[in-house]
């Protein structure tokens, strides 16, 4: 998978769990449990920036590109 999500990490460096980041965006939890599996296949820059709001990051602490036949 070249594009890695960090949604793990993030929420752990805040002491923050996926359903409270879900009560703040207003996304349900069980998309942003698939954005945080890596199953996602898209996202609206709309997500994204509630995401970040909530999480005061930037979309490249959240999205890491890997390439291909590199190691993770």
């Amino acid at each position: 998978m070249p594009v890695i999500v960090r949604l793990d990490e993030l929420l752990h460096a805040r002491r923050m769990t996926l359903t409270e980041l879900s009560e703040k965006v207003d996304i349900t939890l069980a998309n942003l449990s698939i954005l945080k599996t890596g199953k996602a296949r898209a996202i609206r820059f709309s997500t994204l920036e509630a995401i970040c709001d909530a999480l005061a990051c930037q979309p490249g602490d959240l999205l890491h590109h890997v390439p291909d036949g590199d190691p993770q």
